[in-house]
């Protein structure tokens, strides 16, 4: 009888894409309780599975928040992808506070590397693709790569939605000002290092 009982609690969660659904629930809870309170038990009990199917997809808490960090480093560099061919740091700076304020707990995520197994490639791969997005930005701005410039680029960004999403600045105005924090950059952009007014 026993295994009749345990047969029927693994049925459960073979149902579409349990990944999939695991991090979105992931991401709701993130959004609902924050990340210290997130656990493989209770996302299991969210998601409708056994308490073992969290862990079998991603071995523990640290490979759940990887996993969700790296869906948001593609998501992010999916949006300043979007882009328009025309579109320049302005447009991928708006994007970056877009993906943001649509993906809050991805956002709070991908920046913790302490919460990460940081040496993940899958991770390591959609860094580098985001980097490469937001890139594309600074090169056109620039006329040539500046590595300098792209950090404070995404510093100036990062820090935006970062006031945006924890209260300190109102959100309901926050793409518009958005533009107008982005467009600091180009007005910085054709000044090198030690050039002033």
């Amino acid at each position: 009888m026993k295994s009749l009982l345990r047969y029927d609690r693994t049925v459960t969660y073979h149902h579409g894409d349990l990944r999939r659904t695991l991090l979105a629930e992931t991401a709701s809870a993130i959004a609902e309780d924050g990340v210290a309170k997130l656990s493989m038990r209770a996302l299991a009990k969210r998601a409708g599975v056994s308490n073992a199917a969290p862990t079998y997809h991603f071995g523990d808490k640290s490979g759940l928040l990887t996993a969700l960090a790296a869906e948001g480093y593609d998501r992010l560099a999916e949006a300043m992808s979007g882009v328009d061919e025309g579109g320049g740091l302005v447009d991928r700076g708006v994007a970056y506070v877009e993906f943001a304020l649509a993906c809050p707990s991805h956002f709070t995520v991908m920046f913790q590397p302490r919460l990460l197994h940081d040496d993940d490639a899958e991770l390591t791969a959609a860094r580098q693709r985001a980097w490469a997005a937001l890139s594309v930005g600074v090169v056109k701005t620039r006329s040539g790569p500046d590595s300098d410039f792209g950090v404070a680029a995404w510093s100036l960004v990062h820090g935006y939605a970062t006031l945006v999403l924890s209260g300190a600045v109102a959100p309901e105005d926050a793409l518009r000002q958005a533009r107008i924090v982005a467009g600091h950059l180009g007005e910085g952009a054709g000044k090198g290092p030690g050039k002033s007014d």
